[in-house]
Order: structure tokens, then C-alpha cells, then sequence
């Protein structure tokens, strides 16, 4: 005796009902649509664990090409000055076993001038040699851009963009003009200075691509006449641990610093896209929702198709409790062949969109994402079980919800009017 065999009878007739009706173009018909109610299941299903993977992609690799330059926590003095021993606070943070690296910073604005080309720059003076425990940019650039950071030496590396607004190219000069100028007795005077530009980098992020500027520390303290870094940068273990280390951080250090983590220095770009991807969540749900309502109606056909049955079952000695539970599994079975199947579909197309979509783009001869437009050119994907599994608890929810209408109605049918005409 298999397993099968040992379930209820309701189970039995339930699942009949679901792979098929009685030879006849009525039943048929209901088939076909039981068919169409799960198929709109699994596309529901599949478009939304696809579009929150693709965003999930997307939302990941703009993350990665930011936090290429950007550490991933940040500890300042909380009056804005510089600190006294940025030693001592680095051993601080790297009591922490999540802290991993740790590097001095100088960060302040100001104009860079090429010729009549003037620009706005966030310049950040770093010591190339720790900067590389922190960012991952820094690593890559210092053998060639950042080595050419000496003390001293008065260069500038720019972000690549910022250089091509200058219309600069390595080895030009470029005047710094920083933002507090030097009193004289003919009054107060922008201060100056000249640096040869000694390379360029690119993290694949417009807004700093387009906006920093990396100094040696020390030229950068000399430029601003600040004493010394106005701040430490540390990076850790795992960037989502940043929030719950910057508050730890914050506590063992005392109210005299401010440690901010990288999604409070950008909490405006991530909340919408948090934003988005719930509005997003939102409405292809609601295609789930529409899809499993579709039930409705197929059950509500196969009960008065199955009135009949339905009056036997209950002259043999079929409670309404019973016949209820018939057309549950009927529907139920839909949901979970729909679910299941929408959740393979989905999982399938999230995992090697990375081949479909450039088919698809060589078919069409289109690009979806041009490089000239786009800094990324690839379509991103990243399955989450955070996503995928509420995506399928809710279809199965919403696949039994519809079916416990129909079901009520066919166990309240009495079996001498249904049997009248027969």
C-alpha cells in the first residue's frame, strides 16, 4: 500500500478532480481552465521572484562599485575638528573582531581650476599604503594612480569623469582652491595651490566619479591647515553588519566621536530603492492575487458540473465537512502545482538571466542596458530566500483563500435537488 493510498477519501477524490474530469467537452472545458488558474499562479510566482532578483542585482552591484571608494564605517570627531590621537581611536575600533582594516582620512571641499574650468570637489586626503585596507579602489590604483601620492609632491589624483569636465589629462597642472581663505592686510585671500595631476580612477559611480578628488594626507592637512585627519574609516567583515557596528562602535568610544556607517551616509538612495522594491512586491502580488482568485471560478464551475457526485457522495454517508474538504484539495492541489511550478520558473530565469538576457538582446538585435548610457551594462540578478519564500507563502495562502467559497457552497448542496433531475 503506497502512501497515496493510505490518505483520506477526500484526498482521493480532490486530486481526480484536479488531473481530470469525466470524458465530455463540459469537463474538458473545466480542466482547461484549472490549467489556466495554475498557470497564472506560476507566471505570478515567476515574474515577481524575477523582478525583486533583478533588482536585488541591481541594488548590489550599485552598492559594490559605492563601497569600491567609500569605507564602510566612519568615526569623526563629533565637533568637526581634527583628532587628537587618530592612533589610539583606530586601536580602539579594531578591538571589534568585525573591524578588518582601518586608515586615517582628511575629508573637506573645494574648487578645482583647469585654465577657466572651474569644478566642485569633495577632496579626501589618504595615506595610499592603509587606504588600501579599507577600499578595495585603493588596492587596485596603488601600484600606478595612488603611488603617485607622495608627501610633498603635490599630486592629485580625480575621478575620471571630473578630469574629462576639466578637460584634463595626466601630468597637467591643476589649481586647488580651498574653500577658507588666508588674511592679508589687503584682506582676506583665496588660498592657493598648484598639483600636477597624477592619474585617474574609476569606480563605476557617476556621483563620484564626477566629484572626488585623493590627495596624500599630509598635503591635504597642509592645504586645509588642519592638524591632523578629521577622521578614521574602517572597513569590516560583512558590509551588512555596518548599522549594528557603528552603533556598538558609538557606544564604547564615548559621546566625543560620531560614528556614522555607509547607509546613513546614503540613506536617501537606499530608502527609495527599498521603496521601490516594496511597491514593487505590491503589485506583482497582486497579479498573484488575481491569478489564484481564478479559482474561484473554476471551483465554482466544478461544483455545479459535480452536483451529482456531490448528492451520492452524501447519500453514502459523506458529511458537508467532508465534501468541503474535496473541493479544498481540488484547489489547494491547483496552488501548489502552480506555486511550485512558478517558484522552479522563476528560480530558473533569476539564475541564468546572465545567458538569457543576451540572447535575447543578439535575437532582437537591441541592447537593454547600453554602455554608453548605463555604467552597468549586464543585467544583475540575485535570488534571495528573504524574497523567494514569502513570494511562495503568500501564493499559497492566497490559492487556499479562493478555494474555501467554493468549497462552503458545494458542502450546503442538498442531495434530494440535486438528484431531481437526474
Amino acid at each position: 500500500m503506497t502512501l497515496l493510498d493510505r490518505l483520506p477519501y477526500e484526498w482521493h477524490i480532490g486530486w481526480r478532480y484536479t488531473r481530470s474530469g469525466r470524458a465530455g467537452r463540459r469537463n474538458g472545458f473545466i480542466s482547461f481552465i484549472s490549467g489556466v488558474s495554475m498557470l497564472g499562479i506560476a507566471l505570478g510566482v515567476a515574474a515577481l521572484i524575477i523582478v525583486l532578483s533583478v533588482m536585488n542585482g541591481f541594488q548590489k552591484e550599485v552598492r559594490d562599485r559605492m563601497l569600491s571608494l567609500v569605507a564602510h564605517v566612519e568615526i569623526v570627531d563629533a565637533q568637526g575638528g581634527a583628532l587628537a590621537d587618530w592612533q589610539a581611536t583606530a586601536a580602539a575600533a579594531r578591538k571589534d573582531p568585525r573591524v578588518l582594516g582601518a586608515a586615517p582620512f582628511v575629508a573637506a571641499q573645494a574648487l578645482v581650476a583647469n585654465g577657466e574650468r572651474l569644478r566642485g570637489a569633495a577632496v579626501r586626503g589618504i595615506d595610499p599604503a592603509l587606504e588600501a585596507e579599507v577600499t578595495p579602489l585603493a588596492r587596485e590604483l596603488r601600484r600606478d594612480a595612488l603611488a603617485t601620492l607622495q608627501p610633498g609632491q603635490w599630486h592629485v589624483v580625480l575621478g575620471g569623469e571630473l578630469a574629462r569636465l576639466l578637460g584634463a589629462r595626466i601630468g597637467d597642472k591643476l589649481t586647488l582652491i580651498a574653500p577658507s581663505g588666508q588674511v592679508t592686510p589687503a584682506g582676506v585671500v583665496p588660498r592657493l595651490r598648484s598639483f600636477t595631476l597624477g592619474g585617474t580612477f574609476d569606480s563605476g559611480h557617476y556621483e563620484y566619479d564626477s566629484t572626488v578628488a585623493l590627495l596624500h594626507i599630509d598635503d591635504a592637512a597642509r592645504l586645509f591647515r588642519i592638524e591632523g585627519p578629521t577622521g578614521v574609516q574602517l572597513r569590516l567583515s560583512d558590509v551588512q553588519l555596518a548599522r549594528a557596528t557603528a552603533a556598538d562602535l558609538a557606544r564604547a568610544l564615548g559621546p566625543t566621536y560620531e560614528v556614522r556607517d555607509w547607509t546613513r551616509a546614503h540613506r536617501t538612495w537606499f530608502d527609495a530603492v527599498q521603496v521601490e522594491k516594496r511597491m514593487m512586491f505590491i503589485i506583482l502580488t497582486l497579479i498573484v492575487a488575481v491569478a489564484a482568485f481564478n479559482l474561484v471560478s473554476t471551483l465554482v464551475m466544478t461544483v455545479t458540473d459535480k452536483r451529482s457526485d456531490i448528492a451520492i457522495l452524501r447519500t453514502l454517508g459523506a458529511s458537508p465537512r467532508s465534501i468541503m474538504g474535496i473541493f479544498v484539495v481540488q484547489g489547494a492541489a491547483a496552488g501548489v502545482l502552480g506555486t511550485l511550478g512558478g517558484a522552479g520558473l522563476g528560480l530558473l530565469v533569476a539564475l541564468n538571466i546572465d545567458v538569457i538576457v543576451p540572447a535575447i538582446e543578439r535575437a532582437l538585435g537591441v541592447a537593454f542596458l547600453p554602455g554608453s548610457v548605463y555604467v552597468i551594462s549586464r543585467m544583475p540578478s540575485e535570488p534571495m530566500a528573504a524574497d523567494i519564500v514569502p513570494i511562495t507563502v503568500i501564493a499559497l495562502l492566497l490559492a487556499l483563500l479562493a478555494t474555501l467559497y467554493p468549497s462552503w457552497r458545494a458542502s450546503r448542496i442538498n442531495p434530494a435537488e440535486a438528484l431531481r433531475g437526474e
